[in-house]
């Protein structure tokens, strides 16, 4: 009687955990090697919190005065066609729903919709001038998130890992922490890897005691069992890479093996945030109900980096989040309660931990909304001018950079485009955005793209 290899396939079906790890094929990271900066840094790792759906510019960062003055009037027609989803050019102005206060030493605006984040004024530069190129979610989460408004290609957290690599060998370079509600516009191509291999894209992990999913063995596997498997799985995948060499996701899975075994062990410590002080969990909001989830996320970002992993994004907002189409004040009230006091306590966090000083903080969405109003109450897509802002990893504070038109309609002083942006990102990072490439297509790709992008040398003043 003969007897029969099983399939490959069919092995890592059945294999103790085997699920999990091929699961985990993104946790390679760690495992690549890094290109390198090209000059001194100024941030050694990213926490990216991503608002998604798109916060209103004009009544939380970028206070103006003549929308107040005007509401209620169409759109004067000095500021001319404007281009829109649902046609609420001819709409009358909408007032900002809450006043916006000097706040800190240095008299920075900020809306009192973020009364905790505006302690913080002295630590932020709002970019005022941000600009996209498409009035859809999808399009503008990819532009935000991969420098183009089509998927496909690679995330800026799948650019850091390929420019930087991971600082921990047991934890991947790109972790992100999605809303547990879901309903990413566009997906995770959002934090994919494009044409990268599938080594650098984006890892989602959870709180809890499964921050990925299937990555335990199944109940009654021993650790030396699984060990014993793993050997066993690799030699039959280095035997079939043999004969494949040229396949990016074998390579990769194949790495992912080996971190997946080793995150099994380091991967609950890291969630576990039992372990901080009970003051801790107050300082980020984890006591109270409304802002837990969303607290406890951003202090895992900040265990994260604590433990090398160069990037990690954050993202607050399920299926249409902070999309205030119907009523700016109800949504913002929501979306503001449950992320401020979280994102003021990861800042006051950082900084008494010394890691405010080589950390960057990217707080925005992937566009603003309209200065008219939209049902009455709410507001439409607006991604020719919108606010974002930097803290952290020697950004200097207290100010504002760029400004849009008088009521907040398009970005029209110191224009800072999503490549601009992307670019000066990188930079702070010291990475050449023209000299982080990647071949593909016979062409040497980048993630500023083939069009012509800059560093914004004000916002590093």
């Amino acid at each position: 009687m003969s007897w029969t290899l099983p399939s490959r396939r069919s092995f890592l079906a059945s294999a103790g955990g085997g699920a999990g790890m091929i699961a985990a094929a993104g946790l390679a990271q760690a495992e690549t090697v890094p290109t390198g900066t090209h000059f001194e840094p100024r941030a050694k790792r990213v926490i990216w919190l991503f608002m998604h759906g798109g916060p209103s510019h004009v009544d939380l960062f970028d206070p103006k005065p003549a929308l107040t003055k005007y509401a209620g009037q169409p759109l004067p027609a000095s500021f001319g066609s404007v281009l829109t989803r649902r046609d609420v050019a001819k709409n009358p102005l909408l007032a900002p729903l809450r006043r916006f206060r000097p706040r800190g030493q240095s008299g920075l605006e900020i809306t009192d919709f973020l009364p905790h984040i505006a302690t913080h004024a002295d630590d932020l530069c709002v970019i005022r001038s941000l600009h996209g190129d498409s009035v859809n979610h999808p399009q503008s989460v990819y532009q935000m998130n991969t420098g183009r408004i089509l998927m496909g290609s690679p995330s800026v957290g799948s650019w850091v890992a390929y420019g930087l690599g991971s600082e921990n060998q047991n934890m991947p370079a790109f972790v992100v922490l999605p809303d547990p509600g879901g309903g990413l516009k566009g997906g995770p191509s959002a934090w994919g890897s494009g044409y990268l291999p599938a080594a650098y894209q984006g890892v989602t992990m959870r709180s809890g005691a499964s921050p990925i999913l299937d990555l335990h063995p199944q109940p009654g596997i021993t650790l030396n069992q699984q060990q014993r498997n793993l050997a066993f799985i690799q030699s039959l995948n280095q035997r079939h890479q043999q004969q494949r060499n040229d396949e990016d996701q074998l390579n990769a899975r194949i790495k992912a093996y080996e971190l997946a075994f080793r995150m099994q062990s380091a991967a609950p410590e890291l969630v576990d945030i039992s372990r901080e002080t009970p003051e801790t969990h107050r300082l980020y909001g984890i006591d109270q109900k409304q802002t837990q989830d969303f607290g406890e996320r951003c202090l895992l970002a900040r265990r994260m980096i604590e433990r090398g992993v160069r990037m990690v994004q954050v993202y607050s907002g399920n299926t249409n989040g902070w999309d205030a189409h119907d009523n700016v004040d109800q949504n913002h009230s929501e979306y503001c309660g449950k992320t401020d006091k979280p994102i003021a306590g990861l800042l006051t966090d950082l900084k008494q931990r010394g890691l405010l000083e080589d950390t960057l903080v990217i707080w925005c969405g992937e566009f603003g909304r309209m200065p008219m109003s939209e049902k009455g109450k709410g507001r439409d897509h607006n991604p020719w001018g919108y606010c974002g802002w930097l803290a952290g990893a020697d950004v200097s504070g207290g100010r504002a950079y760029g400004a849009t038109d008088d009521i907040g309609l398009r970005a029209t002083e110191d224009k800072v485009s999503v490549n601009d942006f992307h670019a000066t990102l990188l930079h702070l990072l010291g990475i050449d955005h023209e000299q982080l490439t990647w071949l593909h297509n016979g062409l040497d790709q980048r993630l500023t793209g083939p069009d012509e992008a800059h560093v914004v040398q004000g916002l590093l003043t």
